[in-house]
C-alpha cells in the first residue's frame, strides 16, 4: 500500500500542517509500518539532492529523480517504509531545512 498526502507549500503554517497530516495518516492507515510516498520538488543543486538522498539513506528507499526541463529543479519521488506517522513527519521537518521545497 503506498500512502501520499498531497498538501504542502512551504508558507503555510507548520504547525497546522503536521497536524492535520498526522491526522489524515492515522485515520488512513489500516497498519503500521506502511509504505509511503514522498514526493519533493527542489532547486537543482548537488547538495539538495545529496542531503534529501542522505536524509533516506538505510532506510531501503527507492528513490527517482527527474529534472526539470530547463533543469533548474529536481524532483523527487521516495517509496519507504515507515514505522508510524511521528516518523513521517520527521522526516518532512528534516528536509524542511532546504530552501525552495516543495512537497507534494
Amino acid at each position: 500500500m503506498y500512502l501520499c498526502t498531497n498538501f504542502r507549500i512551504m508558507s503555510e503554517n507548520n504547525e497546522d500542517f503536521y497536524s492535520r497530516l498526522k491526522a489524515e495518516l492515522e485515520k488512513t492507515t489500516e497498519q503500521w509500518p506502511a509504505e509511503y510516498l514522498y514526493k519533493f520538488i527542489v532547486p537543482a543543486k548537488a547538495e539538495n539532492k545529496e542531503f534529501i538522498e542522505k536524509a533516506f539513506d538505510n532506510m531501503g528507499a527507492i528513490i527517482k529523480t527527474k529534472k526539470s526541463k530547463n533543469g533548474n529543479f529536481i524532483s523527487f519521488s521516495i517509496h519507504v517504509v515507515m514505522k508510524n506517522a511521528d516518523a513521517i513527519i520527521e522526516k518532512y521537518q528534516e528536509v524542511s531545512s532546504i530552501e525552495g521545497l516543495i512537497s507534494l
